[in-house]
């Protein structure tokens, strides 16, 4: 098993998931904000369960895996971000690890994705990461542009229209 490091900005924590994490996770993810441009739709409690356990799981295979993202001013957790591979069934395929951020709502605009998704490419310097995003989503598409991404192929994912991004 990977150890998983944490990561400190000046305003985040990226640290593990943690079982407690469960009921903030749970409601990330069934908020429509959220999975708006991501899967679409609520995710059930067990589909979050298995998410969460995903997430530490990528750290003990791959070596690599997404954070959950803690406000450091008041402790709160506020979402997650990272690297995973999923295996997706896309075309063409991926051949590199994908970088990823989702928040909550209420951690929108402020500047907290773009510090979490630097932090996360600065320890993981050496992957060379893509992204994909949905072309409605302009606040991620901001983000990824922050961090050095440039749009490189549109492409389809699950029927969904979907750009991908490369550095």
């Amino acid at each position: 098993m990977s150890a998983i490091p944490t990561l400190a900005t000046a305003r985040l924590k990226l640290r593990p998931h943690r079982i407690d994490d469960f009921e903030d996770f749970a409601a990330l993810w069934t908020d429509p904000i959220v999975t708006r441009y991501t899967s679409g739709r609520a995710f059930t409690r067990e589909e979050s369960w298995s998410r969460l356990l995903r997430q530490n799981g990528h750290w003990g295979l791959l070596g690599f895996g997404f954070w959950a993202v803690e406000e450091t001013a008041t402790g709160a957790f506020i979402g997650e971000a990272g690297f995973l591979d999923l295996r997706r069934d896309i075309s063409p395929p991926l051949t590199a690890p994908e970088v990823g951020w989702v928040l909550t709502p209420q951690a929108h605009g402020k500047g907290y994705a773009t510090e979490a998704v630097r932090a996360a490419l600065t320890w993981g310097s050496d992957f060379n990461p893509i992204c994909i995003i949905h072309p409605d989503n302009a606040a991620s598409i901001r983000v990824a542009e922050k961090c050095g991404f440039q749009e490189r192929q549109r492409i389809s994912y699950k029927g969904h229209p979907t750009i991908l991004f490369g550095r």
